[in-house]
């Protein structure tokens, strides 16, 4: 087997180990990975605006909205206009929502960041330099990219965004 095909298998056993732990936190919990950053932010923070998550969890602001909106329909979070400035809006986890993520289980990236920290600096700056090699090849730099290890959520607000 040649080279490269190792490399793209490696690629796809990444995918498919998202893809899986993506659908088993959405079976057990009803939250999206982003989601779930989402609301631990919120938790870890306390009330924050959605721009303040937005460059928390590196996401557009659009991007955020939709995860807040949907949380909200869920009851998860609470959204409330700053008594000062109208502009700003605060939200805030619900008592349904700390409940949620305290069952919640946890992050694939959790694990992952876990072992990351046991490695040598060397091997980490190794790691990093080949993965951004490899996402400049598959012309992927540019793009929005959370860090967190989830397929669903950004598939569908640009399936919404492109309707």
């Amino acid at each position: 087997m040649q080279t490269h095909d190792q490399v793209l298998i490696a690629l796809r056993q990444i995918i498919r180990a998202i893809d899986l732990h993506s659908k088993k936190l959405e079976r057990e919990s009803g939250l999206t990975g982003p989601q779930l950053l989402v609301m631990q932010i919120i938790h870890d923070e306390g009330p924050v605006t959605s721009s303040v998550l937005a460059r928390s969890v590196s996401l557009s602001q659009a991007t955020v909205t939709t995860i807040l909106d949907r949380l909200e329909k869920k009851a998860y979070l609470t959204r409330e206009r700053d008594n000062k400035d109208k502009r700003k809006v605060w939200v805030s986890l619900s008592d349904t929502g700390t409940q949620v993520l305290e069952r919640a289980p946890a992050l694939l990236q959790e694990s992952f960041v876990k072992s990351f920290g046991q490695m040598k600096e060397w091997e980490q700056s190794l790691l990093l330099s080949s993965l951004q090699r490899i996402a400049s090849m598959m012309q992927a730099s540019d793009l929005e990219a959370a860090p967190v290890l989830d397929s669903s959520e950004e598939r569908l607000v640009n399936t919404e965004h492109n309707e």
